[in-house]
C-alpha cells in the first residue's frame, strides 16, 4: 500500500491534504484565467488585423494579452500537475518561476521609484511616438482617446506633442492641420453636443490661451498625479498583482516540505520504506515530466529467478589451482 493511501486511511496528516487541495485549486483557477486572457487577446488581435493599416510592427495590446495569458497558463499548469502528482521537479519549477517573476516585478517597482524622472521621460517619448502613428494603429488610438477623456489631458507631455503627427502638424494640408483631436477638449456639461472642432488651430497658441477650450497638461503627468492622489487604490493594485505570487511561493514551499517528510512516495512514484535505488524502478509510461499516473504505482524492476547469478571468476580458477598443486 502506498504512503498516500496510508495517509488517507489513517488521517495522520491533514495538513498534507489541505496544502495539496489549496495549491491545486488555486493553480487550476489561474490556469483558467490564463486561458480566458488568451481568448480575449486572440479575439482582439483578429479584430486588429482586419482593420490594420500600418505595415510596420508595433507591440499591440492584443499581443501583450496573448503573451501574458500564455505565461500565466503555463506556469499555473505546471503547478497544478506538480501538486496533483506530488512531482517535486514540477513544484520546484513552479516555485522558482514565481520567485523570478516576483523579483523582476519588485526590481521594476524600485527602479521606477528611484529613477522616476527618467521613467516618466521614457513613457512620454513612447506616447509621442504613438501619436506619430495615431491614425495607423487603431488600438493605440482607442486607448489614448479613452485616457485623454478620462484624465482630462492631451498628448504625452503636453498638447503640443500632436505636432509630430502628419495630419496635425501646422504645415500639413487639411482641416486637422495645427489642431488636436476633440478628445483633448475640456469636458462640457452632460448632454451637450460634442464640438469635434474645438481643437482647431490650437497648436500655434500658448498654454494660457488654450486653457478654456482644450486640456493643456500631458497624460503621463495626469496619470502620475492620479496614482499619487489615490494611494489606496494604488496599493490595492500592487497587492492584487503581487499577493497571488507570494501565496503560490509559500504554498509550494510548504508542500515541498511536507513531501520531503514522506519519502515513501516521491515525484509520483510508489516507493517503499526500505532503501531502493532510483535506477531500479520501472519508469516506463512516466512521460517526459516523470509524473504520469500508473495503476499500482511504479514498482521496482522484477528480476527473473531463472537467470543464474553471475559466476565469480575466482571460484572458477580455484579448482584448477588445486589440481595443479596435486600434480606437483
Amino acid at each position: 500500500m502506498s504512503g498516500r493511501s496510508r495517509l488517507r486511511r489513517t488521517g495522520a496528516d491533514a495538513v498534507y491534504f489541505i496544502l495539496k487541495l489549496t495549491l491545486t485549486i488555486s493553480a487550476t483557477l489561474f490556469s483558467m484565467l490564463g486561458l480566458l486572457i488568451i481568448c480575449i487577446g486572440i479575439y482582439a488581435e483578429v479584430e486588429r488585423q482586419q482593420n490594420k493599416t500600418l505595415e510596420g510592427f508595433f507591440v499591440a495590446p492584443a499581443v501583450i494579452l496573448i503573451l501574458l495569458g500564455v505565461s500565466i497558463f503555463v506556469v499555473s499548469f505546471v503547478g497544478m500537475v506538480g501538486a496533483l502528482r506530488d512531482n517535486q521537479l514540477l513544484l520546484k519549477m513552479f516555485k522558482w518561476t514565481l520567485v523570478a517573476v516576483l523579483l523582476l516585478e519588485l526590481v521594476f517597482i524600485i527602479v521606477s521609484f528611484l529613477c522616476r524622472n527618467k521613467v516618466l521621460l521614457m513613457f512620454k517619448a513612447n506616447v509621442r511616438e504613438g501619436i506619430r502613428h495615431y491614425y495607423d494603429d487603431l488600438d493605440f488610438k482607442n486607448i489614448l482617446d479613452r485616457i485623454q477623456v478620462k484624465f482630462s489631458c492631451c498628448g504625452g507631455e503636453e498638447y503640443k506633442d500632436w505636432s509630430v503627427n502628419h495630419y496635425h502638424a501646422c504645415d500639413a494640408p487639411g482641416p486637422m492641420a495645427c489642431g488636436v483631436p476633440y478628445t483633448c477638449c475640456v469636458k462640457e456639461q452632460e448632454g451637450n453636443v460634442i464640438n469635434t472642432q474645438c481643437g482647431y488651430q490650437k497648436l500655434h497658441q500658448e498654454r494660457f490661451e488654450v486653457g478654456t477650450t482644450i486640456n493643456a497638461r500631458g497624460c503621463v503627468d495626469a496619470i502620475t498625479l492620479w496614482f499619487e492622489d489615490n494611494i489606496g487604490p494604488t496599493v490595492g493594485i500592487l497587492i492584487a498583482i503581487l499577493l497571488p505570487q507570494v501565496l503560490g511561493i509559500v504554498l509550494s514551499c510548504l508542500y515541498l516540505g511536507k513531501l520531503s517528510q514522506h519519502m515513501d512516495e516521491v515525484d509520483g512514484f510508489r516507493m517503499f520504506k526500505m532503501s531502493i535505488p532510483y535506477e531500479q524502478l520501472d519508469l516506463s509510461g512516466a512521460g517526459w515530466c516523470m509524473c504520469l499516473p500508473r495503476e499500482e504505482g511504479y514498482q521496482p524492476i522484477e528480476q527473473d529467478d531463472n537467470v543464474p547469478n553471475e559466476v565469480n571468476p575466482l571460484q572458477d580458477t580455484q579448482p584448477i589451482n588445486t589440481e595443479q598443486e596435486d600434480l606437483n
